[in-house]
C-alpha cells in the first residue's frame, strides 16, 4: 500500500507510538513533518522528513504544523493527532495542573491541530485524512486516570463528529486506539516478566493485544492510504496480533411507563438491566 505524493503530519512523533506511525507513513512514500517536544529532528532526519519542535495545543502550533507541511512539500494530505503526556493520579489526589495539561495536550491539541488540518483540506478540494489516537482507557475508563480517560473519550467523539462535518469535503476522520509495548506499559506489575524480552508470547500478543509500537502503525498507513476512502467515523483497535472495531455508544436496554416515572418506578425498572462493565479488564496471564 502506497502512499507517493501524500504529506503527513505526525504529533508526538519523537518516539514511541508517534515515531513509528512517521516511520512508517514514511516508508509508504508519503512525505512526513515530525512534531515533538524532543527528539523530532532525529526522527526527521532517519525518515526523510521535516522537524517541527514544539508541544500542541494552541491555534499557533497548530496552524505552524501545517504551515510546516505546506511550505516544506506544497500541501497536506493526513493529520495524525498522536501527542500525549501521563499525569496519572487518583481523582482525590489529582490537582488542577495534572488535569489541565493532559487535556490541554490530548483533547485540545487534537482539536487545534483537526481544525488546522481542516481549513487546510477543506481549501485544496482534494479530501484527506484526520487520523486521531484514542486508548482503551477513554472506552472503558481506568484506574488513576481521571485526566487521560476522559481526554481519550472525547477524542473519539470528536471522530464521530467531524466524520459528519467533514464528508462532504472527502476528508475521513477515524480514531486508532492503540496498545504498545511502551515505557508506560513496563511500569505495569503484570507484565514485570516481559521487561527485556525481544519477543512476546503469543497469549500476550492476542489477549492482551501487546506488541512493539511498530505493530500499530499500518492501520495509520491504511488510514491514511484511498483504500480507507470508505471509511469514517470508526475507532479501530490495534496491537500485536489483534485488529478490533470498537462499537459505539448505544442504548442496551430500556422501559417504558406510561405518563413519566417516579423514583421508585425508576428502582423497579433497572433492577431488570444488566449493568454495563466499566473499567479496563485483561485475561490473566501465566508468565511464568
Amino acid at each position: 500500500m502506497r502512499l507517493d505524493g501524500k504529506v503527513a503530519v505526525v504529533t508526538g512523533a519523537g518516539r514511541g507510538l508517534g515515531r513509528a506511525y512517521a516511520e512508517a507513513l514514511a516508508a509508504a512514500g508519503a512525505s512526513v513533518v515530525v512534531n515533538d517536544v524532543a527528539g523530532a529532528e532525529e526522527v526527521a532526519a532517519a525518515v526523510g522528513g521535516v522537524a517541527h519542535s514544539g508541544a500542541v495545543g494552541s491555534a499557533e502550533t497548530a496552524e505552524s504544523l501545517v504551515e510546516t507541511a505546506v511550505s516544506a512539500f506544497g500541501r497536506l494530505d493526513v493529520m495524525v493527532t498522536n501527542a500525549g503526556v501521563l499525569r496519572d493520579k487518583v481523582l482525590w489526589k489529582m490537582t488542577d495542573e495534572d488535569f489541565d495539561l493532559v487535556v490541554e495536550t490530548h483533547l485540545r491539541g487534537t482539536f487545534t491541530c483537526a481544525r488546522a488540518a481542516a481549513v487546510r483540506l477543506r481549501e485544496q478540494g482534494s479530501g484527506g485524512r484526520i487520523i486521531v489516537v484514542g486508548s482503551p482507557a477513554g472506552q472503558y475508563g481506568n484506574f488513576g486516570q481521571t485526566n487521560y480517560a476522559a481526554a481519550k473519550a472525547g477524542v473519539v467523539a470528536f471522530a464521530r463528529t467531524w466524520a459528519m462535518e467533514l464528508g462532504r469535503a472527502g476528508v475521513t476522520v477515524n480514531a486508532v486506539v492503540p496498545t504498545a509495548w511502551t515505557a508506560m506499559t513496563e511500569t505495569i506489575p503484570l507484565y514485570a516478566p516481559l521487561v527485556g524480552r525481544d519477543e512476546f508470547p503469543r497469549e500476550v500478543r492476542q489477549e492482551h493485544a501487546l506488541g512493539p509500537a511498530s505493530d500499530c502503525a499500518p492501520l495509520v498507513v491504511y488510514l491514511a492510504s484511498e483504500a480507507s476512502s470508505g471509511v469514517t467515523g470508526q475507532a479501530l483497535g490495534i496491537g500485536g496480533d489483534r485488529l478490533s472495531l470498537y462499537s459505539h455508544p448505544a442504548e442496551v436496554a430500556f422501559s417504558l411507563r406510561e405518563g413519566g416515572w417516579t423514583a421508585d418506578a425508576i428502582a423497579d425498572a433497572v433492577r431488570s438491566f444488566e449493568p454495563q462493565p466499566f473499567g479496563v479488564r485483561l485475561p490473566e496471564l501465566d508468565l511464568s
